[in-house]
């Protein structure tokens, strides 16, 4: 289940109880001066005669009922949900801020806010609804309704409309902690490593993606290549990072003097020691080969290792690409792939340079 997936809340709204419908039947038919509605606003009486009718018998009821009680909430469940139906969301916050603003203490407010949320949604007011999905998971006790958790529903929005990092995080972490069995976790725990990082929590964004990994496979939405990239951040966490140069020139011409002396030790010293790639131009990052995959001296050797005197023109600040030829008649041609290291974890190493890997064969 996708952890950012938009619940359906509506189905908390259209329900009826049928033990309502009787309870409302009796009501219409035996009332004997136990309810009234002299304390009802004539402003909630609204719709057609039939809608007026039920609003009448709804409001008679609730003043039958005691405040706090379960069968308060259903009727109040009931009104709110007639609103709605009429796509009346005017009328239904009105009225719940009210129930809420008159008895603050009542189990139910959670719930109560979560139909205002919803009503707020319905007329495109996202910033708002979120305000209130905020406040019903970080002041209100949970409820279960139909089976699921409020503060579920209201985590699973917010994943959506507050893309504030920060908010991110502690959303994330509420959604892992208390209900790993409800979503995908997956997802949840990368998307955590992504919040993260968007805060500079480096160690936080290093942990989430270490506890991705059992998880890799998983379908992240937006992150085609979520496990190559989780894998390499937590390797390269771990790693000792001895490979990498202060710079790019520095970089170039230890490769370049490595080839001169036909040195492959030397050379594959200089090698990144995680996540080193060998392809070809047309292959992705699923279809890497790493290079301990075979020797790269059986191409040196009795093979005349020539280089460009340039970097090729794609070249830029973060990145670099260095044509050589002579490696071997089926794959003469080489372009090693130089990258800028961004890593702002440790300023002595963010910001360095390192030999990432090889494409074969001329570029398009």
């Amino acid at each position: 289940m996708d952890t950012r997936r938009k619940p359906a809340l509506f189905i908390y709204f259209a329900v009826f109880f049928p033990v309502l419908i009787i309870i409302v039947s009796i009501v219409s038919c035996g009332m004997s001066g136990k309810g009234n509605l002299s304390g009802v606003d004539p402003y909630y009486i609204t719709g057609n005669s039939e809608n007026r009718e039920k609003f009448i018998e709804l409001f008679t009821l609730l003043s039958l009922e005691e405040p706090g009680s379960e069968g308060e909430f259903a009727v109040n469940r009931e009104i709110a949900a007639s609103f709605a139906r009429l796509g009346d969301y005017e009328r239904l916050t009105h009225y719940l801020s009210a129930v809420i603003i008159n008895d603050p203490a009542n189990p139910y407010n959670s719930y109560y806010y979560l139909m205002i949320a919803y009503a707020f949604l319905q007329q495109n007011s996202e910033p708002i609804a979120a305000l209130y999905f905020d406040l019903i998971v970080k002041n209100y006790p949970d409820l279960y309704i139909n089976d699921e958790s409020i503060h579920l529903v209201c985590l699973r929005y917010l994943i959506n409309l507050n893309d504030n990092p920060q908010h991110q995080v502690w959303y994330y972490n509420e959604l892992i902690t208390r209900f790993p069995d409800k979503i995908d976790l997956g997802v949840a725990y990368f998307m955590l490593g992504q919040a993260c990082e968007r805060v500079g929590d480096w160690n936080g964004a290093i942990a989430a993606y270490a506890a991705y990994l059992p998880f890799t496979g998983t379908v992240v939405p937006g992150f085609q290549n979520a496990d190559q990239y989780a894998r390499h951040q937590v390797d390269f966490s771990r790693s000792a990072k001895d490979w990498t140069f202060e710079s790019l020139p520095a970089l170039r011409r230890s490769v370049e003097e490595a080839i001169d002396e036909n040195n492959p030790w030397t050379l594959m010293r200089y090698q990144a020691k995680v996540n080193f790639f060998a392809r070809s131009w047309e292959q992705t990052e699923a279809d890497n080969v790493r290079m301990t995959a075979f020797n790269l001296a059986q191409f040196m050797y009795g093979n005349n290792i020539r280089y460009a005197p340039t970097l090729d023109a794609s070249s830029n600040a973060n990145e670099a690409f260095l044509r050589t030829t002579g490696w071997s008649i089926s794959l003469n041609t080489w372009y090693l792939y130089f990258r800028k290291i961004s890593f702002p974890q440790d300023p002595d190493i963010h910001g360095r340079w390192e030999w990432a890997g090889i494409y074969y064969g001329e570029k398009f």
